[in-house]
């Protein structure tokens, strides 16, 4: 086991002065792994046996690091506190042909999600996307042979040796995409946190002023028929948010791996304001991703239980639909609407899983018929 693995009924969060917990999701760290052990020069030393010969062991390979997986952990908070990680270097060899002991690896827990580069070159070194997943960042170097390898019939007391390998060396940089079926987005106080609160367990800050959400939640809705998804709430998008303005646009990285989009719109907003607002985060979504612009996105009309969201609903709608995007009214208060929203998450999922087990059995197919 690891140096350095916590228990999993210990939170990773960090608590301000507040009493609120930080979310973090990207961290730059250095990891080392161990090196090896240097080979041993020794010569059996042993009553009556006279020129015994070389005796001396080989060197232990250093501990890799290896990064899990851990469904406990849903923050890079831990790595705030130990951004350098090294694992144990191998022992050296010793007398008697004994090898030296291997170092200890290095297993660091990290969130189901985690996207981990190496700072130097960009490349994208493992994306863990499941429980108990793993891959060896650093490999520990190879241990040093001891004299008791280059014995010949020429050279009966060879005194070489050699040094065990450095352990590998990176930088890395290691960001979390949190794993959701689907996600929330749009202005602030547009009653995102109120819809999750309502379709899911999940019980997020909740208060009439903008950007009270500060960072992601998420939420698991139960489907009907023993299904479930997985929802996340994103923090307020406002005009100019790729350029910083608001919470910025770092949080969007989070539904980069949704299938499915969510527009909630304040439907008691003046209708040309509300229609504008979806127009500025479209382009904003497109200036930070042009792949996540394309993703399938449905307009939720929210807060139809007040009177002036009644009034104008039906023009949102139309100015909605006349955009190409299919609309839903709901009211996270008085229910209304919300089992639609329901069905209609739970049919556009099943239709995606059903269109990528065509698409994996097509490429079987191929493979088979090029075999």
């Amino acid at each position: 086991m690891s140096a350095w693995s916590r228990p999993s009924n210990q939170p990773h969060f960090l608590f301000s002065r507040r009493g609120h917990a930080m979310f973090v999701d990207t961290s730059k760290l250095f990891v080392q792994s161990g090196k090896g052990g240097d080979g041993c020069l020794s010569f059996r030393r042993e009553k009556y046996i006279p020129k015994g010969g070389p005796d001396g062991g080989d060197g232990g390979r250093g501990g890799h690091v290896i990064f899990q997986t851990n469904s406990s952990l849903n923050t890079l908070l831990h790595f705030r506190h130990r951004p350098n990680l090294r694992a144990q270097s191998g022992e050296a060899g010793k007398g008697r042909r004994m090898h030296g002991a291997n170092g200890e690896d290095l297993i660091v827990s990290v969130p189901i999600g985690t996207i981990v580069r190496d700072v130097s070159t960009g490349d994208v070194i493992a994306d863990l996307s499941g429980e108990g997943e793993e891959v060896v960042i650093a490999l520990g170097g190879r241990g040093g042979l001891g004299n008791e390898h280059f014995k010949s019939s020429t050279n009966r007391a060879p005194r070489k040796t050699t040094k065990g390998l450095p352990g590998e060396e990176v930088e890395l940089e290691v960001e979390l995409k949190l794993l959701a079926d689907v996600g929330l987005i749009g202005m602030p106080n547009a009653g995102k946190s109120t819809l999750i609160s309502r379709i899911s367990a999940s019980r997020p800050k909740i208060a009439d002023y903008p950007f009270t959400t500060l960072e992601p939640n998420l939420g698991v809705v139960d489907l009907g028929d023993f299904r479930s998804c997985v929802v996340a709430d994103i923090p307020g998008l406002i005009p100019g948010a790729h350029t910083g303005k608001g919470l910025g646009m770092r949080f969007l990285r989070h539904v980069d791996r949704c299938s499915l989009l969510l527009h909630l719109v304040d439907a008691s907003v003046p209708s040309d304001h509300a229609l504008s607002d979806m127009d500025a985060i479209s382009s904003e979504l497109e200036l930070f991703s042009a792949e996540l612009a394309r993703k399938p996105r449905l307009a939720v009309l929210s807060k139809l239980d007040l009177t002036e969201s009644q009034e104008q609903a039906e023009t949102l709608r139309k100015g909605l639909e006349a955009r190409g995007y299919q609309v839903i009214g709901i009211s996270s208060v008085s229910g209304e609407g919300l089992q639609e929203l329901i069905g209609h998450i739970s049919r556009n999922l099943s239709e995606r899983a059903n269109d990528g087990e065509k698409k994996e059995a097509g490429s079987a197919t191929k493979k088979e018929g090029a075999l």
